[in-house]
């Protein structure tokens, strides 16, 4: 349904005390910030945010569902619709943004506009274009901005790069980034419980009645994200191209198909090849299939093999007989989040860029992009 303001914020402003705007904070201030986004994914980053030791002193959501789930985890923080109004408090040193894709751009432009330091979830963009447009904006200015890539962060991913700068692996010649999950279903259309103001979700993107699949579900449809191809695929093309000091994909082509997801725009099953010169990359994700569960990167080279996913790596040496005992393991978690929000509170603090910075967030989707034109156009598609 749609949203009365002040019906929205009555109870939550009577639930949350004001906060009052401070000066520059010191050394030993906790960071004040705001969280745009009170979703899943914010709340998560809420909590471990709270956890380093920061204070979320405000919370902005167009979901009263999701502002109060907030407000739980968050109760002194002051409630606002509107994300301008929470940019608006002096008492505010950054932002964390876990908006939909579509959102990311017209938000960080907003924060760098009230000198807000960002954290700003991946993907980092809803286009190709629009990374360029992100990245001029905040080199206009001396704000710090972290894009949501954990990996660039993780002790594990820091040490299986190592490892490969060793040249143990030879050439790499093929990477296979991999993503399997069973949670593929038909969407949900049903009522949503509470008040929605669907207005402010949609912002710039094309106006139409609320479907409740929609907003629910709004990773699966163009309007709004990149689909899966550059939610999770930012994550592993990033290592992909971290990893092999590959650049930019030269050109990519991409089928796919909506198997288990009806009523969603994008495809639960795809498998996109990127060509990077010397390196070629297959990218595919499966969400109708947990064999070989969650997230693995292949990188194959003439002379070893690494294979890592979420509990760390492996590495074979070639030849690879028929029940190969890897020469290389390590079980260091690739995936903890705490030490990329860490690396973000460290650089607000000493003003250095922090491990993720936009230039690295466009090119980890880059490739992601050029995948969903050639999937859109059916044709290979260059960098353009």
């Amino acid at each position: 349904m749609y949203l009365d303001r002040r019906n929205f914020l009555t109870s939550a402003l009577a639930a949350a005390p004001m906060f009052v705007p401070r000066s520059a904070w010191g050394a030993n201030d906790r960071l004040a910030y705001g969280l745009i986004g009170a979703g899943g994914r914010g709340r998560y980053l809420n909590r471990d945010f709270q956890k380093l030791g920061a204070e979320c002193v405000a919370i902005s959501d167009v979901y009263d569902q999701h502002l109060q789930a907030g407000l739980k985890e968050a109760p002194n923080a002051k409630p606002f619709l509107d994300y301008h109004d929470l940019l608006a408090h002096s008492g505010i040193d950054a932002v964390v943004i876990a908006t939909p894709d579509h959102q990311h751009a017209p938000m960080l432009f907003a924060a760098l506009d009230a000198k807000k330091d960002a954290y700003l979830e991946k993907p980092m963009s809803h286009s190709i274009e629009q990374s360029r447009q992100m990245i001029q904006a905040v080199r206009k200015t001396s704000q710090i901005v972290q894009i949501g890539m954990q990996r660039r962060s993780a002790p594990g991913c820091h040490k299986a790069k190592a490892a490969i700068d060793t040249g143990i692996l030879g050439r790499i010649t093929l990477a296979k980034p991999m993503w399997n999950w069973n949670v593929s279903k038909p969407l949900n259309n049903s009522p949503l419980p509470g008040e929605l103001d669907w207005r402010r979700f949609l912002g710039s993107a094309p106006d139409r009645p609320l479907e409740p699949m929609r907003y629910r579900y709004w990773r699966y449809f163009w309007d709004y994200s990149g689909g899966n191809m550059t939610d999770q695929g930012t994550h592993l093309m990033d290592v992909v191209q971290w990893f092999s000091g590959a650049g930019l994909a030269k050109a990519a082509i991409c089928y796919g198909q909506r198997a288990k997801n009806t009523g969603s725009e994008v495809p639960d099953v795809f498998c996109a090849v990127f060509d990077y010169g010397k390196l070629m990359a297959t990218w595919t994700l499966n969400y109708c299939c947990s064999y070989d569960n969650d997230w693995s990167i292949q990188f194959q080279g003439d002379e070893a093999t690494m294979l890592i996913n979420a509990k760390g790596y492996r590495i074979w040496k070639e030849p690879v007989p028929k029940n190969p005992e890897p020469v290389q393991v390590s079980t260091e978690l690739t995936t903890v989040v705490e030490p990329h929000i860490q690396n973000f509170l460290d650089c607000v603090r000493s003003r250095q860029q922090p491990n993720a910075t936009v230039e690295i967030g466009a090119s980890a989707v880059s490739a992601p992009h050029l995948a969903n034109l050639a999937f859109h156009q059916e044709r290979q598609v260059g960098m353009p």
